[in-house]
C-alpha cells in the first residue's frame, strides 16, 4: 500500500480518527479555538502539543504565553522579567506576596534567575471560558506589576540609561513612566 492510498479524494479511504476527548490533541483544539474566538494572536510552539499566544499589554509591551496541552492538564508558562540586577530579596518578597492572590498560577524563577508565571489546569475542565479567564489572569499578573518590578530590580540600570539618554539628547519615551523617579534637576521637560 502506498501513501497515496490515504488521500481524502479516495472514497475507499478510511477517515483519520478524530481526537478523543481527554487527549492532548482534543485539548489543543479547544485551546486553539478559544484563542481564535478571543482574537488572540497565536502560533504553534516548538513542541507538537504547544501553542504560543501573544497578549498585548499596557505597562509591558506584550506577554508571550506557552500553553502546553497534556493528557491530564494544560500547563501555562509566561516570562515576566529577567533576573533582577539588584534587590533580589525585595523582588522575591513582592512576587511571593502576589502569589497569595493568584488563582491557579504562581511566580517562579528558573536556573538563571529569570521570573516566570506558571500553572496547571486540569484538562477535563478546560473550555473557552477557562482559557479566557486563564489568559486574563496571566496578563494581569505579568503586566500589572511590571513597572514596580523594574523599579525594584533594575533602578540603578534605569538611572544610568536615563542619564546616558539625556546627555546625548536621545528619546526618553520608553522611560517616561519612570520620570518621577529618574529625573534630575536640569533634565528636559516631558515630551508630550
Amino acid at each position: 500500500m502506498t501513501s497515496d492510498a490515504w488521500q481524502d479524494d479516495d472514497p475507499g479511504t478510511p477517515a483519520a480518527p478524530a481526537p478523543l476527548a481527554g487527549t492532548p490533541n482534543a485539548l489543543l483544539d479547544v485551546v486553539r479555538d478559544a484563542l481564535d474566538e478571543a482574537g488572540v494572536d497565536h502560533e504553534p510552539g516548538s513542541r507538537v502539543e504547544e501553542v504560543v499566544a501573544t497578549l498585548p499589554g499596557e505597562k509591558k509591551l506584550r506577554t508571550v504565553v506557552s500553553l502546553v496541552c497534556g493528557e491530564d492538564a494544560l500547563s501555562v508558562s509566561a516570562f515576566v522579567v529577567r533576573n533582577p540586577d539588584e534587590n533580589h530579596a525585595d523582588v522575591y518578597r513582592f512576587l511571593l506576596q502576589r502569589n497569595l492572590r493568584l488563582p491557579g498560577l504562581a511566580y517562579a524563577i528558573d536556573a538563571s534567575g529569570d521570573v516566570y508565571l506558571t500553572g496547571r489546569v486540569p484538562a477535563a475542565g478546560v473550555d473557552a471560558d477557562v482559557v479566557d479567564r486563564l489568559l486574563g489572569v496571566v496578563l494581569t499578573a505579568c503586566d500589572e506589576p511590571f513597572n514596580e518590578l523594574l523599579v525594584l530590580g533594575f533602578l540603578s540600570s534605569m538611572r544610568t540609561e536615563w542619564a546616558w539618554r539625556v546627555d546625548r539628547g536621545e528619546s526618553l519615551r520608553n522611560l517616561e513612566a519612570f520620570r518621577h523617579i529618574l529625573e534630575r534637576e536640569g533634565d528636559p521637560p516631558r515630551a508630550d
